[in-house]
């Protein structure tokens, strides 16, 4: 069992507010756009640091999408910040028509993803926009599991031709990923090695999924768990790998059933034509409630004893 310790309690939606600043370090092209949410979106150092590349649009989100497609077609590689729910959603017509379409080196940071967002409940909790951005030709989707793998995320993202997807939350979870990693952009991460059941599983999952691992190993059950932090193009060769020692396996994810990570898995396995029994944790068909982190995760079964409970 490989075991991880918690470095630190941080937001990753603050790692991609570090990252950027980084990436904009490294490459002069890079710019940032938010639509009124600098502070959510932690972008305050990157408007610090590089003012001349940083661009309040307002709450005018579709504008955003539109200048930011025009930019990349001159060179620059920008990323737009704010809520999920705004970039998925509210602005589907034009991530499509304008960056989509377009192919343009647009990268869309969106914070306050999935069920965690907590108190301010079904209108903001986002847990379609996975499904949205995969069904977009040439969108690549990345959901980091921590603020270290967040900031690597963002750094790989701004250094990758093309649309990226780029999920974090608000809650504060733990940092058990190294520091000075690097992120390869649909490459999915073994976590621990394990010959009984592989668990899938990305963002604000891994960790509770990992420690479900240390459970069952407890009750000599060898879980495999690796965090599909590309969920777009997804690693079908790694998770092929561990299907084929393990032929059982979990997926676990902060996103409703419908065009999520399970849904992704399952057509790759038939299309393959590989046999394997797949249990799914996920939201379902439903809508958010009002409710702490805490109390929603727990409420939608996102436990580690949950989790380990469907592995056996």
């Amino acid at each position: 069992m490989t075991e991880y310790k918690i470095l630190d309690n941080k937001d990753t939606r603050s790692g991609f507010g570090a990252g950027l600043v980084v990436a904009a370090g490294k490459n002069p092209a890079v710019v940032g756009l938010v639509a009124d949410l600098t502070p959510s979106l932690k972008m305050g150092d990157f408007a610090k640091q590089y003012p001349e590349r940083f661009y309040e649009c307002g709450i005018a989100e579709a504008n955003m999408a539109g200048v930011a497609a025009g930019m990349a077609i001159t060179g620059k590689i920008p990323f737009i910040g704010s809520f999920a729910e705004f970039v998925s959603g509210r602005i589907y017509d034009q991530v499509r028509q304008e960056i989509c379409y377009g192919h343009t080196n647009v990268k869309i940071a969106s914070s306050h993803a999935g069920i965690t967002l907590g108190e301010d409940g079904a209108t903001h909790q986002t847990m379609e926009d996975v499904a949205l951005m995969r069904a977009l030709p040439g969108m690549t989707v990345v959901a980091p599991c921590d603020y270290n793998q967040a900031v690597a995320a963002t750094v790989a993202a701004a250094e990758y031709e093309g649309p990226v997807y780029l999920r974090f939350g608000r809650p504060v979870v733990p940092v058990f990923t190294a520091p000075d990693q690097k992120f390869e952009i649909g490459k999915a991460y073994v976590m621990n090695e394990g010959k009984d059941v592989t668990i899938l599983c990305y963002g604000h999952l891994v960790w509770p999924c990992l420690q479900a691992a240390a459970l069952l190993e407890k009750e000599g059950v060898s879980a495999e768990v690796i965090n599909v932090a590309t969920i777009k193009p997804l690693d079908t060769k790694t998770i092929f790998a561990s299907l084929a020692k393990t032929g059982r396996c979990v997926i676990c994810e902060e996103h409703n059933l419908a065009g999520g990570l399970g849904e992704a898995v399952c057509a790759a396995l038939a299309e393959d034509g590989r046999a394997c029994r797949v249990k799914l944790l996920n939201g379902g068909d439903r809508w958010g409630e009002s409710g702490t982190p805490a109390e929603l995760m727990n409420d939608y079964n996102y436990t580690p004893e949950y989790i380990a409970g469907l592995c056996k």
